[in-house]
Parts: C-alpha cells; sequence; structure tokens
C-alpha cells in the first residue's frame, strides 16, 4: 500500500513536496529532541552553539537554510530536476522547521522559547505540517492548483466575473470566521470551503473581536458562547495542550 502511495504522488509530480513535508517533521522532532536534552542538562548531549560566548538561535540556522534552499528552487524554476528539486525541497524544510519551532520567540522579540508564549510555535509548526499533508494528498485552497485555468478556454464577463466572486466570497467569509476566533475551523475551510460556512454561522469565542463588537449589547448570546467555550472548547484545549507538550515539552515552567 505504501509503495502505491509513493507511486502515486510521484506520478503527480509530487515528491518534493512530499520531501518538504517529511524534513519539516524529521528537522521539528530532531530540534525538540535536542532542546529537551539541553533544558534536562544531559551531559553527553553536545548542548548549545555559543562560539565565543554568543548564543546562536536555532532560528538562525533556520534561515541559512531556507535562503539556500529557496535561491536553488527559484533558480531551478524552469528546469525540472527531480532529484535537485527533492534535495532543495528537503533543506527549505529543515529550514522551516527551525525558525517556526522559534515563531514565538520572533513575534515577541524575546526568550519565550519555554513561557506559556511559547505555544504558539508549536501551533505553527503543526499548521506548517498540516498545509503540505493536504497539498500532497492534492487537497489545497481555490486559486492554486490551476482553478482559474478554466478561464483561458471559457474567457467571458460572466464566467471571470462568478469565479471571482465565489472567490471572494470564500475570503470573506474565512474573514468573519478568524474574526470569531476559531483559526482551526478558518483555515481548513480554506481547503473544504462548508467548513467556513459552518463556522460563519456558528457562535464566535467569547473573547475574540467579534464577539466583543457584538455580543455586548447581547447578554444572552454571551451567556450561550461563554457556556458552549466551557463545555466544548476548554475540553479540546487541554487535549491539544497534553499533545504539545507530550511532542514539545512542558511550557511556564
Amino acid at each position: 500500500m505504501m509503495s502505491s502511495v509513493f507511486q502515486d504522488i510521484s506520478e503527480r509530480n509530487r515528491l518534493p513536496m512530499f520531501f518538504l513535508f517529511l524534513s519539516i517533521v524529521l528537522a521539528f522532532a530532531f530540534i525538540r529532541f535536542s532542546v529537551r536534552m539541553i533544558r534536562a542538562e544531559v551531559k553527553w548531549w553536545p548542548g548549545n552553539v555559543t562560539p565565543g560566548g554568543l548564543h546562536i538561535h536555532h532560528v538562525v540556522f533556520g534561515l541559512v537554510f531556507m535562503l539556500v534552499g529557496g535561491f536553488g528552487l527559484v533558480a531551478l524554476a524552469h528546469q525540472y530536476s527531480p532529484v535537485a528539486s527533492c534535495i532543495l525541497a528537503s533543506i527549505f524544510g529543515v529550514g522551516v522547521a527551525l525558525v517556526l519551532d522559534e515563531f514565538a520567540m520572533v513575534l515577541h522579540l524575546r526568550d519565550v522559547y519555554w513561557a506559556e508564549e511559547g505555544r504558539s510555535s508549536i501551533d505553527t509548526v503543526f499548521v506548517a505540517i498540516a498545509v503540505t499533508g493536504l497539498f500532497i494528498l492534492g487537497i489545497h485552497p481555490m486559486g492554486f492548483a490551476g482553478d482559474f485555468d478554466a478561464l483561458r478556454d471559457d474567457g467571458s464577463i460572466v464566467a471571470v466575473v462568478s469565479v471571482f466572486f465565489f472567490f471572494a466570497v470564500n475570503c470573506a467569509i474565512a474573514v468573519v470566521v478568524l474574526l470569531k476566533g476559531k483559526f482551526w475551523t478558518g483555515f481548513l475551510g480554506l481547503f473544504f470551503s462548508p467548513l467556513l460556512l459552518i463556522g460563519a454561522i456558528r457562535l464566535s469565542r467569547p473573547e475574540a473581536p467579534w464577539a466583543r463588537k457584538f455580543y455586548t449589547a447581547k447578554p444572552a448570546k454571551l451567556a450561550r458562547a461563554e457556556k458552549r467555550e466551557r463545555q466544548m472548547r476548554e475540553p479540546v484545549i487541554r487535549r491539544k495542550i497534553w499533545v504539545q507538550e507530550a511532542v514539545a515539552g512542558k511550557f511556564g515552567t
């Protein structure tokens, strides 16, 4: 079964995307293992890179990997070379993992790696893995992979307006869902449009911008949102935190 899946990926020219996915997963797993060894002060582990007493964070190495891989992919964009593309995609993927693992530090411009704010790094890595995984499966947001190619055959005003109207409506609904504080629904809805509609119709999260704007004068709706947050959202968050800490280590200590 695995060989048939790999063959399908190869035949659809998705091998570079597969290597990107694999390199992100493996590099993230390695760097998290490394920092946990350093945190535990394991003597046989090499430790931080500190030439001359300067602690070089792995986001720096990640940027170098991304520059090398990205430049190589752009340079070979018009020359189809499967082996080179897979190697460069892997280099780029390693860079992505190293950079996103310290995303929270870049965002806050201070060392929040093990603080509660550091959880956003793990969320960002999970998003990157999810996006590449969906693209490997051939699932993509509207506008990618030739969705607008039909306009070449039917360039009528009606066709053009219809396609771009649908695209604009999807984007607008996605914004509403995000304003309601439903990041994962909004993200997955870009790949599965019906989820956007569900997320837009259902109640906002109580602390989201949408709730602060529209629920202040509607205490009954705000109370329903808070009840749903306690009953449905909080148990999911607890499970997510458990997964985060199982993979990446304990935060807030």
